[in-house]
């Protein structure tokens, strides 16, 4: 039945003709706070990607001033030791300190160290003991700048080699302790035999033996022998072994009656920017890649 005009409206029907105003407003409301927020959104993610591209842009001209200046430097310094005449040992020595402290990473300067040790033999040669000094302290500054980046991503051992018990023992050396190495889920076992020593050079003539783990997949054994002294720096001058990895053999001591041996074997990733990988290593790495890949997803989509 109808509802007759003249019949008074119940309290709901008051009710309803207040709020319909109110609601009205409140969806206004909302709408423009919807969109004062959205719009606060869209310029702190402009605001964000802005500050993220000048970050960028001054990094990468701080990376580009800093290469130019690297370079010019490089450039002085190497033409110093390659141009004709003479030049006095103080500076060809500061020269390599130089380069030494700011290249050492992705230069071999051993044939430079090598170059000026045969210099100071020479018996014009003044302040033999002061220069030889300089160069086994930058030597071993480098080599422990080296070691220290390396043993963070790799893993590292010290050994003592008795120069009384190598000479008695003769060419069949002496065995040093072997040692157990595991990085990155590679696992192997390392043996050092120190053949020969050489006083006057200060270096020892190694036997290095890393032997693969039983039931490993590759089993591949890796058998060097090599001289070690000041000079041969563990980014460098490095044995590769199975599965990308390296090894180096540092020296950091040697006396009269003991030589210190410090062996680091660490991802190849983190050896010197001249030692690329093999391409059989940067397959390798690939295809673990991909099968990592595949079994995320795989787990992903049970």
């Amino acid at each position: 039945m109808a509802e007759k005009s003249g019949e008074p409206k119940d309290w709901w029907d008051k009710l309803g003709i207040v709020l319909q105003p109110v609601g009205g407003l409140l969806a206004a409301v909302a709408v423009a706070t919807v969109g004062i927020m959205g719009s606060q959104v869209i310029n702190r993610r402009q605001a964000l990607d802005t500050n993220a591209r000048l970050y960028s842009e001054l990094m990468s001209r701080r990376e580009e001033s800093e290469s130019s200046l690297r370079k010019d430097m490089f450039v002085s310094i190497i033409q110093s030791f390659l141009k004709p005449g003479a030049v006095d040992l103080d500076s060809k020595v500061l020269n390599l300190e130089l380069l030494a402290y700011n290249f050492h990473e992705s230069l071999n300067l051993k044939p430079l160290f090598l170059d000026i040790a045969r210099r100071l033999e020479s018996p014009d040669v003044k302040d033999r003991d002061k220069y030889r000094l300089r160069l086994q302290q930058v030597a071993r500054e480098t080599t422990a700048k080296q070691l220290f980046a390396l043993e963070g991503h790799g893993k590292s051992f010290r050994r003592t080699v008795d120069l009384e018990e190598l000479a008695r023992q003769g060419r069949a050396g002496v065995a040093l302790e072997g040692e157990s190495i595991v990085i990155d889920d590679l696992s192997g076992y390392l043996n050092l035999r120190v053949l020969e020593a050489e006083p006057d050079a200060e270096r020892l003539k190694v036997r290095l033996e890393v032997k693969a783990p039983e039931g490993a997949e590759d089993q591949v054994d890796t058998r060097a022998v090599f001289y070690v002294g000041w000079y041969d720096f563990p980014m460098i001058d490095n044995t590769r072994l199975a599965n990308g990895l390296r090894c180096a053999v540092t020296l950091s001591n040697f006396s009269a009656a003991l030589a210190d041996l410090t062996t680091v074997c660490f991802p190849g990733e983190y050896a010197s920017l001249k030692d690329r990988p093999y391409y059989d290593e940067v397959i390798q790495k690939l295809q673990e890649a991909t099968q990592e890949e595949y079994e995320i997803g795989g787990q992903r989509s049970r």
